[in-house]
């Protein structure tokens, strides 16, 4: 195990951390993939470029050690995958044929919209199914994530730095369902089944066996994803407006994270939250 050079742009004092290192993080990531699917443009960049439906779990490990080198990694480590997104970002360009408009990953526009949903739903997701937190810990960890949009190329003065901020921004983003948003919606809430690795149970019915209490099991993120999302998200893909059943969550949440294991293995980057003290 490679043992960090220093703390990176958050530390083991920090919000990020403390809210990074749920496992909660995996609902708040799917409401940020529903909430950022509302914005054409950036729906249109993932539906051209994104091999989100090819290769789910591929992308899903690839966002998810992203996310762990960024916040947890060291500076070294950091940077160096912030800059590999940002190479890959030059060539994300083309023209959204749901408006029109012409897009780009490098937009400062696009992508302060994924920081902004990102940092919304990870901190939505970690009050509504983690431990409690204070206001003044949630204005912290915004205030802390600019970092993290700096490292994409974005300029500090210009991102929210408090959840007041934040919430300003976000009730001031038009949200649209685009048919691609909408493929992507119930791409997202059914499991993306086969396992890692695009195999069957080699038993008689061994598809059946796999994939039916996969998509049951699936329905316990992606429904408490889903029922933390804004009203006017719901509306937009006109889904009901349900509340989200916390006791429920909290109950059903940590038996799929087990069955998820059992299944597929340990989460991606765990090496590198052990190292950093995590033992996730």
């Amino acid at each position: 195990m490679t043992q960090p050079l220093d703390d990176g742009f958050f530390g083991p004092d920090s919000v990020t951390w403390r809210i990074h290192a749920h496992r909660c993080m995996l609902v708040g990531g799917i409401r940020a993939l529903l909430l950022q699917a509302l914005n054409s443009r950036a729906m249109a960049a993932v539906a051209d470029f994104s091999t989100y439906k090819s290769a789910p779990w591929q992308r899903l490990t690839s966002t998810s050690i992203y996310l762990i080198d960024t916040v947890f990694g060291d500076t070294e480590t950091a940077e160096a995958a912030a800059q590999r997104v940002r190479r890959i970002h030059r060539s994300i360009k083309g023209v959204d044929s749901f408006t029109g408009e012409p897009y780009s990953a490098e937009d400062p526009e696009l992508l302060l919209w994924i920081h902004a949903a990102e940092v919304d739903s990870f901190l939505e997701g970690y009050r509504h199914f983690g431990p409690p937190i204070s206001d003044d810990d949630a204005n912290r960890y915004v205030a802390e994530m600019v970092s993290a949009a700096e490292l994409i190329g974005l300029d500090a003065a210009g991102v929210p730095s408090s959840v007041g901020e934040l919430h300003d921004y976000m009730d001031g983003q038009e949200l649209v369902a685009s048919p691609a948003a909408r493929e992507a919606l119930w791409f997202i809430l059914k499991p993306p089944v086969p396992w890692p690795g695009g195999k069957w149970p080699a038993i008689p019915g061994g598809r059946l066996v796999a994939e039916v209490p996969a998509r049951i099991g699936w329905a316990v993120p992606s429904g408490a994803a889903a029922a933390i999302l804004p009203p006017r998200a719901l509306r937009a893909y006109n889904l009901p407006n349900v509340q989200p059943s916390e006791p429920f969550f909290r109950l059903a949440l940590p038996a799929f994270f087990i069955a998820m294991r059992a299944a597929a293995g340990p989460p991606p980057g765990i090496e590198t939250l052990r190292a950093r003290g995590f033992a996730a």
